[in-house]
């Protein structure tokens, strides 16, 4: 049987018709929706045709639909790191800039998603080796300063080499995927999807030299807090853990490890020109 995992934002009155839409044609299509307990109670769902409701999230589906934002899509991609199942998701955000289709056009994007008309695209991560295990970040790694602490002080190193040192509210490692989030606006360079490195950028640093710095992918990064106080690590916009005040963590580059549905034709240079070109205008 065919089985699609449905993801939705926290505002399920702005997806319900589309949640409606999906399931009407999933029926047809005899195509089985797959909602968790938290997508069930977040809707008020039913039992009907095409739906099974409070089902644990499995690996074994052959699609992954977000109806969302990029926040929700990252959720997705984080969950079906390391597996073939691609993400199709349908914008419900303010950018969306990993979204395959807009909201406009969510007829059209339900029939792609139930019969298989798009292609995939590999998205790489920055994986972070932690004690409590393995992180993967589609987007970034954002380490920074707590609330009403003092400047941070944070010192880089890439294959043990140290890089630099630098007074800042924190640094931000991101792939290409992640370039154009909070690396833009450190002033960090966008990267082309089909990229191979990452890039390392200061956030507000206390200083006129600290530049950003595009990595080489096989480089292992070493991120060394100097300051008197732990510091926060975020994984996509999501905390996972501290780096103690004299500490250090290691991160490193892994191709291919999401996979992203978009349309035939589609290309990174498009999308950047729609999502950021609306916004300026």
């Amino acid at each position: 049987m065919r089985e699609i995992t449905v993801f939705t934002h926290r505002r399920p009155d702005d997806t319900a018709a589309a949640l409606d839409l999906l399931a009407a044609g999933a029926a047809r299509a005899g195509v089985t929706l797959r909602l968790d307990e938290e997508e069930t109670s977040k809707h008020g769902l039913q039992a009907g045709p095409g739906m099974e409701l409070n089902a644990p999230v499995l690996d074994e589906v052959e699609l992954c639909v977000v109806l969302g934002g990029d926040g929700t899509i990252l959720r997705a991609l984080q969950r079906y790191a390391g597996t073939d199942v691609p993400v199709f998701a349908i914008n419900f955000g303010e950018i969306g800039f990993l979204a395959t289709i807009e909201p406009q056009d969510v007829e059209d994007g339900v029939r792609r998603a139930l019969s298989g008309d798009f292609e995939l695209l590999r998205l790489p991560a920055i994986v972070l080796d932690l004690p409590g295990g393995r992180q993967s970040a589609i987007n970034d790694v954002a380490i920074h300063r707590k609330v009403g602490e003092r400047v941070a002080e944070l010192a880089y190193a890439l294959e043990g080499e140290v890089v630099g040192s630098v007074r800042c509210d924190g640094l931000v490692v991101a792939t290409p995927a992640g370039s154009t989030g909070y690396n833009l606006a450190n002033g960090g360079p966008v990267m082309a999807w089909g990229v191979e490195g990452f890039v390392v950028s200061f956030i507000a640093p206390h200083s006129l030299t600290a530049r950003a710095l595009v990595v080489a992918p096989g480089d292992r990064l070493t991120i060394h807090n100097r300051s008197r106080e732990p510091l926060d690590v975020a994984v996509d916009g999501r905390p996972v853990c501290e780096i103690p005040a004299g500490e250090t963590i290691d991160a490193r580059f892994v191709n291919e490890i999401g996979t992203i549905a978009q349309l035939p034709g589609s290309s990174f240079y498009r999308r950047l020109r729609e999502k950021f070109g609306r916004l300026a205008s």
